[in-house]
């Protein structure tokens, strides 16, 4: 035995005696082992059997794959921003990696977008989106966590209520002035269509929850927290503002001229499918979400969304 297997030994012995295990059981369960294999680690074939159309058209299944693709990023993204929260000292250089990764996926998401709207046929698109009616992808609770995970709730509220509204402002009241609720609420009446209720049947505890948690502990608090020092990097702010722009700007102003595209191009212009009026609550201008205020200046902000 080399003197380098005897030092690996020696560091498995030392592995799994720390957590009470026999390291002989674990060595042994080697010999039998399988290889592993890219099937056995990616699982493509659980993968791709999760796209199932609910018309005979075909370019439905480019508008189902993409939804998932966008799913999976939220996850990629998700994972980067709450290793950046839990992390109790967090210096430039770790924080911009981090968000440097997040804004990245971003970038992919904006540029994606020419798959929807230069991928599939106006026709068949107007067909298959009957049938998902009042399905939208408004409803992906992925999405909302990411907005909960970047900054303090106050910037989430409809900038019509905001003056209204502060910290100590109970959550759920907070979370029923969020700006999305202009997509399915009337705020004069209360009521809620449809697809807002559906999303809240499924969702509504848990969003409860992660704002609750993510309110002190997110992306913006996190970096106002840090030493003056680090706070001042240029690259961090830089990835920063990148990361405000890209996300609230760049990629929504790209979801809403695919969105424009389609639902524009007929003789006769349609609906979201679940029912909003997807232009003011789509366009930055109106809602005005911008994660880090406090970095953009006075200019900057009221020009929010034209520039």
């Amino acid at each position: 035995m080399t003197e380098n297997q005897e030092q690996l030994l020696k560091r498995l012995e030392e592995k799994y005696q720390a957590i009470g295990q026999n390291p002989d059981t674990h060595l042994e369960g080697l010999v039998w082992a399988k290889p592993i294999t890219y099937w056995d680690y990616i699982q493509p074939e659980a993968l791709l059997s999760l796209q199932i159309q609910r018309t005979t058209l075909p370019d439905e299944m480019v508008f189902i794959m993409y939804h998932q693709i966008n799913e999976l990023l939220f996850k990629m993204i998700l994972w980067e921003i709450d290793q950046v929260c839990s992390k109790d000292e967090v210096s430039a250089k770790f924080f911009s990696d981090k968000l440097t990764r997040i804004s990245r996926y971003f970038d992919m998401l904006s540029s994606s977008f020419t798959i929807m709207g230069d991928g599939m046929e106006v026709e068949q698109y107007m067909k298959f989106r009957n049938t998902l009616t009042p399905a939208s992808g408004f409803q992906s609770a992925q999405y909302r966590l990411i907005e909960f995970a970047s900054t303090e709730i106050i910037n989430l509220i409809d900038f019509r209520f905001r003056a209204t509204i502060d910290r100590n402002t109970p959550i759920e009241h907070a979370y029923d002035h969020l700006y999305w609720q202009a997509a399915g609420k009337d705020h004069k009446t209360g009521k809620k269509n449809t697809l807002i209720t559906l999303f809240e049947e499924k969702y509504k505890d848990d969003f409860l929850r992660k704002m609750e948690t993510y309110n002190t502990n997110n992306l913006w608090t996190k970096f106002k927290s840090l030493p003056s020092d680090i706070k001042s990097d240029e690259s961090l702010v830089k990835a920063m503002r990148h990361y405000d722009y890209t996300v609230n700007v760049t990629w929504v102003m790209a979801h809403y001229s695919a969105a424009e595209k389609y639902l524009e191009s007929g003789p006769k212009k349609a609906e979201a499918t679940g029912g909003s009026d997807w232009k003011k609550y789509m366009h930055p201008k109106y809602q005005r979400r911008i994660f880090f205020p406090e970095l953009w200046s006075a200019e900057e902000l009221e020009k929010w969304g034209e520039f």
